[in-house]
Parts: structure tokens; sequence; C-alpha cells
């Protein structure tokens, strides 16, 4: 596995076993032991995982996820750890650092900054640079549903148009806030929110995401 998939893999599998089982996170709905039942079906039941992104194939998803999440937490905890099958197409580098390194570093995330006593991790610059590749790849499909224009902006003035639209709302931010905000955890992210005021208010409540 890629070095930046493997590190946010086990700090969210730290993170998970740390907090235990019924511990709240970011994601609506979900405690911890949802969240691992997810990561560990995205990853290896790819019969069911297509549910993430067609809507047909839903309810079969959410079946096959409160089967594991019935499963022994330790036991969710440790797949986790060990990664996909060697078969799995996961289970490749390329594959590995395109489809997990974000993905463990925004739900390693939902659960430290649904903790009371949460901080924000120190990143090195070129983990910081891998997340703001990641908004400038993604920006117009996590903000398509911005009921405004929206723009990302680092501090250093690099931006990404998330979308297009009158009046718009800029949000500047390091490239870790930016891509949680972006990717709707709007109400988690350490940013600043420029804009009319009705607007930052619609886009702090709007859908954001996936």
């Amino acid at each position: 596995m890629s070095t930046h998939a493997k590190r946010e893999r086990l700090l969210l599998a730290d993170l998970l076993e740390a907090a235990g089982p019924e511990a709240l996170t970011l994601c609506d709905g979900w405690k911890t032991r949802d969240l691992a039942a997810h990561v560990v079906v995205r990853e290896r039941r790819a019969d069911a995982a297509g549910g993430l992104l067609v809507s047909a194939l839903k309810a079969r998803l959410e079946r096959v996820q409160a089967e594991f999440a019935a499963k022994p937490y330790e036991e969710l905890i440790q797949l986790i750890r060990t990664g996909p099958p060697r078969f799995s197409p996961m289970a490749l580098k390329q594959v590995d650092e395109a489809a997990n390194t974000v993905e463990f570093f925004v739900h390693a995330e939902d659960v430290r900054r649904a903790q009371p006593d949460w901080s924000r991790r120190e990143l090195n610059p070129v983990f910081a640079d891998v997340l703001w590749s990641n908004v400038e790849k993604t920006a117009r499909l996590v903000g398509r549903r911005s009921p405004v224009g929206l723009v990302l902006r680092r501090p250093d003035g690099r931006t990404a148009v998330a979308h297009k639209g009158t009046p718009v709302v800029t949000v500047t931010g390091e490239p870790a806030e930016l891509l949680l905000f972006a990717y709707g955890r709007q109400s988690a992210a350490d940013v600043q929110v420029e804009g009319d005021q009705a607007a930052v208010e619609r886009v702090r409540k709007a859908e954001l995401g996936m």
C-alpha cells in the first residue's frame, strides 16, 4: 500500500479503536461502529459497495453494512488495519493511493472532530499538497449542489472554483480544511467564509460532497 494511504488507514484504525464502538462521528446517524463497517464493506464487498454510487443498489449496501456492523468491533478494526484481500483491485498500490488517501483522511477527521477535545493535525507540506490536488480535481463534483457561486482558496492565494454562480462565497483555509468543507463537513472545518451573509448561510447548510 502507498505511504499516504497506509498512514491514514492505520491512523483511522487507531482512532476508531480508541473511541470505542459507540462514539459519535461527523457522519449523520453513524456511530464509530457504523463507520468502521462502511470502511470494511467499501473495500471488501464490491458486490454491495456499488450502492455508494447507484441508488438502485443502496438497499443491498445498507443490508450488508448492517451485517458487518453486527460483527465484533475488534474484528472490524483488524480488517481495516490489514486492508483488502490481495486479489482485490483496492490492494494495488496505485488504486490504494487514488481511492483511499482522501477517504481515510476524511473519515479519520470524522472520528476526531466529533470529540469535544479535538485539535487540528499539523500536516507536512507534501501531504497538504496531495489534499489540495484532490480539491482541485474534485471541486466541481463536490460543489455541484452549492446554491451559490463557491470558490475555495488557500492562504497563498491559489483557488479552485467549486461552483459558478452569483453571489459568490469564498472559503479560505488550509488544504485539509478546504477538503473537509467541500466534502460536506462545513461545521467542523476551520475556515474563513466570506460573502453575502445570506449566501454564506446557504453554503454552510448546503449538501456538499460526493
